[in-house]
């Protein structure tokens, strides 16, 4: 009924031409004193033939539509299959629709080849950039003072910013790398745990973890790179007290912080790009993107990751494990 609806008031001139004329022609037989009864049964022949052709019209309009709904779905692949024009107009407007579609091919192919050469360059700078950063390492083991403590955590710092880079360069790469398995959480977390070890030590705050005695199916790196990021910032609001790290059914990893917590009012979306929030508008070093990869992250490995928190009392960051849409490599 709805296209029926379109089908009349996209032809209602039609109509309005064809009222006007019988009009017309009644009033003209008025005039002259003919009979009415000539003019009422001439516009009934016409009509009846006219709704003919117009039902005839309708099912080629509907037809038409359905097939341009469904070109809808492949127009950002080819337009080769538009339907045949009805005239010039619509011969116009699809000349238009392929000019539109080149143009925007040429954009995307141009777009897609300076990403390609960012990607690169960034890929090679990062890999680079370990190399120093191993030697500085080297030269620290030799050492044993808080100075070179701090200035290894510094090191470890440089390091995650360096991982974070290839993970945003990564993310939405066609060659992304997820090795999906059944791993050991125990594993990937402690993995995370002892990176942190000395952070941990030097603030002298408290780890609380048992062993979670857990599996799960996921890609071990890019896990381990969101709890890694969820304990650097459980680290870095936390002045004292303990972080814990816990399993809580069904399946969902919880890091708990006795920190400085999240405002209600940043709460929904501390996981958004680039949002840092009060208290990352205090600490003025907060680039508001860890949190923003770690959703990322967990969407495309089917898992979940949300946030609740109280000010002045801490922080859960929660990660629905979960992943039945997942298939074992």
């Amino acid at each position: 009924m709805e296209y029926f609806w379109q089908y009349l008031k996209q032809h209602k001139k039609v109509i309005a031409v064809f009222l006007l004329f019988v009009l017309i022609f009644g009033v003209t037989f008025a005039l002259y004193q003919l009979p009415l009864s000539a003019v009422l049964y001439s516009a009934g022949l016409c009509a009846c033939l006219g709704i003919g052709i117009m039902l005839f019209d309708f099912k080629n309009f509907v037809e038409k539509h359905r097939a341009l709904k469904h070109l809808m779905q492949e127009i950002l692949v080819n337009c080769e299959h538009l339907p045949v024009p009805a005239g010039l107009l619509e011969t116009d407007y699809q000349e238009m629709v392929r000019l539109l579609f080149e143009a925007k091919k040429d954009l995307n192919d141009k777009m897609n080849h300076r990403y390609t050469g960012l990607v690169e360059y960034y890929t090679i700078w990062a890999h680079q950039i370990k190399t120093p950063i191993a030697s500085m390492r080297l030269n620290l083991q030799n050492e044993d003072t808080p100075f070179s403590r701090e200035i290894g955590d510094d090191l470890m710092r440089i390091e995650q910013y360096v991982e974070m880079v290839l993970m945003v360069l990564r993310l939405d790469s066609s060659s992304t790398d997820y090795v999906l398995a059944e791993y050991e959480l125990d594993g990937i977390v402690r993995q995370a745990v002892k990176r942190f070890a000395s952070q941990f030590i030097r603030r002298k705050l408290k780890l609380a973890y048992q062993p979670l005695h857990c599996k799960v199916l996921t890609d071990e790196k890019w896990l381990l790179f969101v709890i890694e990021q969820v304990l650097s910032n459980a680290l870095k609001y936390t002045k004292t007290g303990s972080v814990t790290i816990e399993v809580e059914s069904p399946k969902t990893l919880c890091i708990r912080d006795t920190g400085i917590g999240i405002a209600p009012e940043d709460l929904p979306r501390v996981f958004e790009q680039g949002y840092t929030g009060y208290n990352g508008r205090s600490d003025k070093k907060a680039s508001g993107i860890g949190l923003y990869l770690c959703r990322r992250i967990c969407e495309n490995l089917g898992h979940r990751i949300w946030a609740t928190s109280s000010v002045g009392e801490g922080t859960v960051i929660h990660i629905n494990l979960n992943s039945a849409q997942l298939q074992v490599e």
